[in-house]
């Protein structure tokens, strides 16, 4: 087999000038950091943004004093990790969730496309839950007004019978794309709540709905190759909404980048190690450790990325034990919490797929989107990075361990030279 190119070059080669030129050990992606260029503070703003004036629990639809302006809740989870699920109307403040699980009013996969493409249809369970929310008349007049909400806001017209109703109101039960919201807008300082804004134990819960999410979304649609969950946060990174929230998003496709990675993975089945964590620890770029996660600053990407890789056998998030969930959630805290609210991000989780037979380790990168691709990236496919992973391992070590000596990130972190990864500690491939 002929294998590609970057699968046989130094990932990292600093030229005598001081330009640092980078490629992706798995997608060839090229990046170039210029001497002088990473002076530039991270925030992509002079100031934390800061929410329109209003009440702080009715600022937006996300909002918990509007629960009845998203889609009927599919779960939440609770301070003491109670997953709650398929809360009526009546019921929706009869607990208090930290996060919530809805379906998204517009899908990216539409409950449609599986229907006309592979004949789905919702299980048995899903199908009687909606019977139920729709026979309670709040619930009826729940869907009817979010179904009047997304006809105006597409241009649409209004179901004209029941059975048009039926079928409008299905991908509100039976959907593959659904987003996970916090329980409030701002943080206890008045400004945006971000995931580094969280206690720990908080970020874990949204970690923990995330995880048991993806899960369901496998399991009741067969055809589902992939599920893709990430994060947006501010609008330079793709956030329609301020308020804090993950998505996702069900597929049938896990696209080439996805495919060509497994077939090199097939050839060199421990590379996350070797091109991944043990080159970072060679480098000196790893940031954080934990019993089973590592945090580095990672290279050959588009923007300055933070990667965190579970240690676990385990590839798929669902199967993983408690504690090892909970490094990899304290350790993707602690990144944010390091960059702070003002720098738009992409927070995007990889994990090995149910149709793939060969090992893969979860992981989540953090993507730092503090620069704009412009003319020299579209005529080269080169990306400028302002920062090299040196400089943002230095930006974020710095920041984490003030955050660390206040408290704001789990106890049990190791930062910078208190890290000693072994060699090959990724274990999925043993």
């Amino acid at each position: 087999m002929n294998l590609p190119l970057f699968s046989r070059v130094e990932p990292i080669q600093t030229m005598a000038d001081g330009t640092i030129k980078q490629v992706n050990p798995f997608s060839g992606t090229e990046v170039w950091t210029v001497p002088g260029r990473g002076n530039r503070p991270l925030a992509t703003t002079n100031d934390t943004p800061q929410p329109t004036e209003a009440e702080d629990d009715k600022r937006c639809a996300f909002c918990a004093g509007r629960k009845l302006e998203t889609p009927p809740e599919k779960a939440r989870i609770l301070a003491d990790g109670t997953i709650v699920r398929h809360a009526m109307p009546a019921e929706l403040d009869a607990t208090t969730p930290l996060f919530r699980r809805v379906p998204n009013l517009f899908e990216i996969v539409s409950y449609d496309y599986w229907r006309a493409n592979y004949g789905y249809r919702m299980d048995t369970a899903t199908a009687a839950h909606q019977e139920a929310y729709l026979a309670n008349p709040e619930g009826r007049r729940h869907v009817e007004a979010i179904i009047a909400a997304k006809a105006k806001a597409s241009g649409q017209d209004l179901p004209a019978g029941q059975e048009e109703f039926q079928a409008a109101a299905a991908p509100f039960f039976g959907g593959g794309h659904d987003v996970i919201i916090a329980d409030r807008h701002v943080d206890s300082e008045g400004g945006l709540l971000s995931s580094g804004r969280l206690t720990p134990d908080e970020h874990l819960r949204m970690i923990q709905l995330c995880i048991d999410s993806m899960r369901d979304l496998y399991e009741h649609n067969r055809y589902v190759s992939y599920v893709a969950a990430f994060q947006n946060w501010l609008a330079p990174a793709g956030a329609s909404f301020e308020h804090l929230h993950k998505q996702l998003v069900a597929i049938d496709d896990r696209g080439m980048a996805s495919q060509r990675e497994v077939q090199l993975l097939r050839s060199h089945p421990n590379m996350y190690n070797e091109w991944a964590v043990g080159y970072a620890a060679k480098h000196n770029l790893v940031i954080a450790e934990n019993q089973h996660a590592v945090l580095f600053a990672g290279f050959g990407h588009r923007y300055p990325t933070l990667e965190v890789f579970s240690k676990s056998a385990i590839g798929r998030p669902w199967r993983q034990t408690a504690e090892e969930v909970r490094a990899v959630s304290d350790l993707v805290h602690a990144a944010h919490a390091a960059v702070g609210p003002a720098v738009a991000c992409n927070e995007e989780w990889h994990h090995q797929p149910v149709d793939v037979a060969v090992p893969q380790p979860w992981r989540i990168l953090i993507k730092l989107r503090i620069s704009t691709l412009a003319g020299f990236e579209g005529g080269t496919k080169i990306y400028i990075n302002t920062i090299s992973p040196w400089g943002l391992k230095d930006k974020v070590l710095d920041a984490l361990a003030t955050a660390h000596g206040k408290g704001r990130v789990a106890p049990d972190i190791r930062l910078g030279d208190e890290c000693h990864t072994e060699h090959n500690c990724l274990r999925y491939s043993l």
